[in-house]
């Protein structure tokens, strides 16, 4: 297996925002001296604070020694000079979604650090390759991409570029796995893996919304208890920050050549104008202030339970939905396919194709 870096190099991650901070944590936890950089000192402050708060919450819960807490701390320092990104073997960025300001950050860092540090963005869209163009070591630019909150989420996306060596892929990953992460090696094609297939979930349900079908309370609700979702999709951008969300979603939406499936939703938009980026503003869908009342779903009234179902042998994709209905205690009654072409539940026909 590649070696990862070792464990007492240091690591720059350049961005103390809520992803940048989290990463930092990380990295400083596992081990490595890490310098967190951010030119505002309100947000350096506000990162440390975020890092203090998390070490401080696993420390009190048992999952970390006090030991390995103050260890954690005295491996961290702060920074708004860039140049102490020159002894740093890996630089991370998580600053915002622009490519002209990642490149410049980039062509920066190449003066400054060793020719075989790795400079990696945490971009979730931007391709690799274009970040990397016209720098003089081009192959060392690599897509490190975690999410939100980066200490506790497994996932991480390590994205190739169309040069990047493959050497720095296998590094990436080994140390991905060494921070207790699980790396996926992904190409750089339009939105990666995560952000690709989450577009979808986004934008069909901002469609809903403003087709006035359903409110964010409700919406959310249903995608939870219905669909399975740990979180509904509004509550889900209010967390991430609508305005990071909606820079991804423009991102998708050009480079693949805008098909209108990928579209930004006007919603989104008009919340950003208006400054409801979601928690980090106290108001996005919802608000977050302190005495804020608990969104509520509008809730049906209750209906009669549907004592039998009837469905063929083979029902294809609603296999998963009967298996539910048996689980629940509900009698099915299974009958040959050719004799029936439809699923019934209750007085509700599902016509099979």
């Amino acid at each position: 297996m590649p070696a990862r870096l070792p464990q007492d190099t240091p690591v720059m991650v350049i961005g103390a925002g809520t992803m940048g901070s989290g990463i930092a944590h990380v990295a400083a936890r596992t081990g490595h001296p890490t310098v967190l950089l951010d030119l505002d000192a309100a947000a350096l402050d506000r990162g440390r604070a975020s890092i203090e708060k998390d070490l401080a919450f696993l420390r009190d819960k048992g999952r970390l020694t006090p030991e390995a807490h103050d260890a954690t701390l005295a491996r961290l320092r702060l920074s708004s000079e860039l140049a102490d990104a020159g002894p740093c073997a890996l630089v991370i960025e998580a600053i915002v979604e622009d490519v002209a300001v990642k490149r410049r950050l980039f062509a920066q860092l190449e003066a400054l650090v060793a020719d075989d540090a790795i400079l990696a963005s945490n971009t979730s869209s931007i391709s690799i390759t274009e970040l990397a163009a016209g720098l003089a070591h081009p192959g060392r630019v690599a897509g490190m991409h975690f999410f939100n909150p980066a200490p506790r989420m497994a996932l991480v996306e390590i994205v190739a570029g169309l040069v990047t060596d493959a050497a720095v892929v296998d590094t990436l990953h080994s140390t991905a796995l060494a921070w207790g992460k699980t790396p996926v090696i992904a190409q750089s094609t339009p939105g990666f893996v995560v952000n690709r297939v989450a577009r979808p979930y986004y934008a069909e349900n901002l469609r809903t919304l403003t087709e006035h079908a359903c409110d964010a309370a409700t919406l959310d609700a249903l995608l939870r208890e219905a669909g399975g979702f740990a979180m509904g999709p509004c509550e889900l951008l209010d967390l991430i920050g609508l305005d990071v969300n909606l820079m991804v979603t423009k991102s998708v939406f050009g480079a693949l050549g805008f098909d209108g499936r990928y579209a930004p939703s006007l919603i989104q938009e008009e919340l950003v104008r208006s400054g409801r980026l979601g928690r980090k503003s106290g108001h996005g869908f919802f608000s977050y202030a302190p005495q804020s009342p608990k969104p509520v779903p509008r809730t049906a009234a209750p209906e009669a339970v549907v004592a039998r179902v009837t469905a063929p042998h083979r029902v294809g994709g609603l296999e998963a939905l009967v298996d539910r209905l048996a689980a629940a205690g509900i009698e099915i009654r299974r009958v040959p396919r050719e004799e029936s072409a439809h699923l019934q539940i209750g007085d509700a026909r599902v016509e099979l194709s």
